[in-house]
């Protein structure tokens, strides 16, 4: 790195235990979105960590085919990121120890953030510090797993269930003692799930609070000043981007440009975002297995996103969601006025899940109290799900 590089650098690498991020930005794991095709995609445009898809832990341990797709990463593929998700101490335990065992992750990231009901019903996700003895145990059984084969575990997680049930400087204190690598918070409740405007103010609070291990901050980055805005606000040592990126993966480019102090920002014309598109189809049908079918039916959810902003007509846009070939794909993208400049800032900003607030699904019982009595922990074992989910 030259001095003047050293001296314009938003922020230094980002250090994970033993891995050192260049560029201090990790992708968050999207069910659905975040596969191998998508992140070869992100990673063919910028630096950064991605993270796969959420795999439940009793999935891995029974081996199904489709956990064993979602944590699948290229050759080239480096960190190796995954996440695991359950709500069983010796569950986590075990799925952890296979990753490890069969040298399948370079990292692995415990999900305690996802809001969505399938999964806090459970009293997984979102939910699950509230149980503070039980996330301290399988916080404590993926780190001693993960320690023996010197993988950084890293925990993502919410502010808490809602605003009289916050968990989230607790939780990273005990996650922080624990040993794991770094904490990363997304500034809204369960309760919010996707709505409103994250705090970024409770990011401040978690990095005021925890000072011996990096902590990421994710919420409404859209663009790349967002970024520079919540370094800036929150002293957070990187970013977790979500939903921003959704149609866009060039947003890691502005982002590696952005952290390492350079102007220049891609704004795409519609040529390069038709490229772009047909480019992630034949990265999907080489990530289904040549399964072009399956493939296009993956990819038609990506459309609107990448189309955003861009003056393409209702009708091209249905054709577009019902693809389901790559020669189709690319016949259709002809017919787009590829000369179509960049449209600005309609082509930014919000994108995916937004929604309402709502009351978060939990068992019964769930925030009656923080311990964990032996019927409940029965209750557990019995939730843990063989699915991937949110």
């Amino acid at each position: 790195m030259d001095a003047m590089t050293s001296t314009t650098r938003l922020l230094p690498p980002l250090r994970i235990g033993p891995l050192e991020v260049d560029t201090p930005v990790v992708l968050a794991p999207m069910a659905g979105i975040t596969n191998a095709a998508f992140r070869r995609l992100c990673r063919e445009h910028g630096g950064g960590l991605y993270v796969a898809e959420m795999v439940t832990s009793r999935a891995l341990v029974e081996r199904t085919p489709e956990s064993l797709r979602i944590i699948a990463h290229d050759p080239d593929e480096t960190p190796r990121s995954v996440q695991v998700y359950g709500v069983d101490p010796a569950t986590i335990g075990a799925a952890v120890r296979m990753i490890c065992e069969e040298d399948r992750a370079d990292h692995i990231d415990m999900n305690f953030g996802c809001p969505v009901p399938k999964v806090t019903r459970k009293g997984g996700g979102a939910v699950l510090p509230w149980k503070r003895d039980l996330f301290r145990d399988i916080v404590r059984a993926a780190v001693r797993e993960a320690s023996r084969f010197d993988i950084p575990v890293t925990v993502k997680m919410r502010k808490g269930v809602d605003d009289d049930h916050l968990t989230y400087l607790d939780a990273a204190r005990t996650a922080e003692r624990e040993g794991v690598s770094a904490v990363g918070l997304h500034a809204r409740t369960a309760a919010e799930y996707y709505s409103g405007e994250a705090d970024w103010s409770s990011i401040a609070r978690l990095k005021d609070a925890i000072r011996t291990i990096p902590v990421l901050g994710n919420g409404d980055i859209w663009q790349a000043e967002d970024a520079i805005r919540m370094v800036e606000e929150t002293g957070c040592d990187g970013v977790v981007v979500g939903r921003g990126c959704m149609g866009r993966p060039w947003l890691f480019a502005d982002l590696q440009a952005a952290f390492e102090g350079r102007p220049e920002r891609v704004r795409p014309g519609l040529r390069t975002v038709a490229d772009t598109i047909y480019r992630h189809g034949e990265l999907m049908v080489a990530h289904f297995g040549d399964d072009e079918d399956k493939a296009m039916r993956e990819i038609r959810k990506h459309m609107s996103w990448y189309l955003k902003g861009y003056p393409v007509g209702g009708e091209v846009r249905r054709s577009l969601g019902l693809v389901s070939t790559l020669a189709e794909l690319r016949s259709i993208l002809d017919t787009l006025d590829l000369d179509s400049p960049y449209p600005g800032a309609e082509a930014e900003g919000p994108r995916g899940r937004q929604g309402s607030p709502r009351v978060p699904a939990c068992p019964d019982g769930w925030l009656d109290t923080q311990d964990i009595t032996p019927d409940l922990e029965l209750r557990l074992r019995e939730a843990e799900l063989s699915v991937s989910g949110g």
